[in-house]
């Protein structure tokens, strides 16, 4: 491990001078690799899901887990999307003259070597090598042993690309071991040669990595995602929205997670919205009033308005308006995601401007949570917390700036 930081960090150098238009010959190259690989990607994925099933993993993992055609290709798009996103490296974000004629400007730079522990998901093998590559970093891999087969796989074709652009392919390295040993080495910093540390898992996970990481941390713990719908509201679009947010895909952190009804819309919303989830084969846990809509719903503990459910399961609660609704989401939110659904203007605005979450919506399904959808070309996860970068992590929130002072013989009296 300390011999993959050393290689990490020499890498990074090299990227963080090299032409954009070299990056982004290498991302086409590896999108190129990615669909040529289809079937060696596919065969791989399927010892994953086999040991994963026998080791009696839930569906939500399994989920995650997959890999499917159409998925490879998803991923092969991804990264030329990537490659079509402007250069951020260089770019010019503030340019100023100082009266003594210091001319000073805040100029993009990559953050240099970023470390990426994740779980599942064999997908953020390409898209965290594609955005840290485009933002000029370096990136270790720690992919989960439950889909080490496949990140193993995917990773071979980006190193396809990396020869392809002769870019030196320690740029982007997948820890070889499932020893778990490597991520206490990770969370140590390689002997500082990581800069920053993502982790994109459960929340046993993040937890770990918050709590013993010795490097900066781009984390969210959980992803408890609230719909409140607030009058007026037309139901057809409340329930198109509703059911997409919950049951579209249960296993990511953009799916809502509780409902919240306005009680002034409850007698004409809160029935049908209900009978829709149950009718999909989504489990309802509710509030008294929930529970006297519909007897298949079942009465709701203090825990379920604070738990992200990762499946076919969500939270029902009447609220007394806007403001009980924001002080629940305060009160049990994760800071991730959040939406209201109104045809009133000034509570949309109200929601939007006290509500803290990364994420806050206004008719929209939760489930555009992700970089993808917000025209990142990807995500390497989406950060709750308040620093640096919050939301979807994408080549931006991938670099840092310095300043760069000009002068002309100017001294300092």
């Amino acid at each position: 491990m300390t011999q993959i930081g050393r290689r990490a960090r020499a890498a990074g150098r090299i990227l963080a001078l090299s032409a954009g238009g070299t990056r982004d010959d290498a991302l086409r190259a590896m999108a190129a690799a990615v669909r040529e690989s289809s079937e060696a990607i596919l065969t791989a994925n399927a010892q994953d899901l086999t040991a994963a099933r026998e080791a009696g993993l839930g569906p939500a993992l399994i989920d995650r887990l997959t890999l499917t055609p159409g998925r490879i290709d998803g991923i092969a798009a991804a990264l030329e999307e990537i490659a079509a996103l402007p250069d951020p490296i260089g770019a010019v974000m503030a340019a100023w003259e100082r009266p003594n004629g210091l001319k000073i400007e805040r100029v993009r730079v990559p953050l240099g070597v970023i470390g990426v522990i994740y779980e599942s998901r064999p997908n953020v093998t390409a898209d965290a090598g594609a955005l840290c590559l485009k933002a000029g970093n370096a990136v270790v891999l720690r992919g989960g042993s439950d889909s080490f087969n496949s990140s193993t796989a995917i990773h071979a074709a980006l190193m396809k690309g990396l020869r392809s652009a002769r870019l030196p392919e320690d740029a982007i390295q997948y820890v070889p071991t499932r020893d778990r040993a490597a991520v206490g080495a990770m969370l140590a910093g390689l002997e500082g040669n990581l800069d920053v540390i993502v982790p994109r898992g459960g929340r046993s996970l993040v937890a770990r990595v918050q709590n013993e990481a010795r490097v900066p941390v781009f984390a969210h713990l959980d992803g408890n995602v609230h719909v409140y719908v607030h009058g007026p509201c037309e139901l057809e679009t409340a329930r198109g929205v509703v059911m997409n947010a919950k049951l579209r895909r249960t296993g990511i952190c953009g799916a809502a997670e509780t409902l919240l009804v306005d009680r002034k819309l409850a007698p004409t919303h809160l029935a049908p919205l209900v009978k829709a989830l149950l009718d999909a084969g989504c489990a309802v846990r509710g509030d008294g009033d929930t529970q006297q809509v519909d007897p298949r719903v079942t009465a709701a503990t203090e825990d379920d308005w604070a738990t992200e459910f990762l499946d076919a399961i969500i939270a029902v609660k009447v609220v007394e308006g806007l403001d009980d609704a924001i002080r629940h989401i305060e009160r049990y939110g994760s800071h991730h995601t959040d939406a209201i659904l109104t045809d009133d203007a000034e509570a949309a605005e109200r929601f939007l401007r006290e509500v803290d979450s990364a994420i806050v919506m206004v008719n929209a399904s939760t489930q555009f949570a992700d970089g993808g959808e917000f025209g990142f070309g990807g995500e390497i996860g989406i950060a709750t917390g308040r620093f640096h970068a919050r939301g979807p992590v994408g080549v931006e929130q991938l670099t840092s700036f310095n300043y760069r002072v000009r002068g002309t013989g100017q001294t300092r009296p």
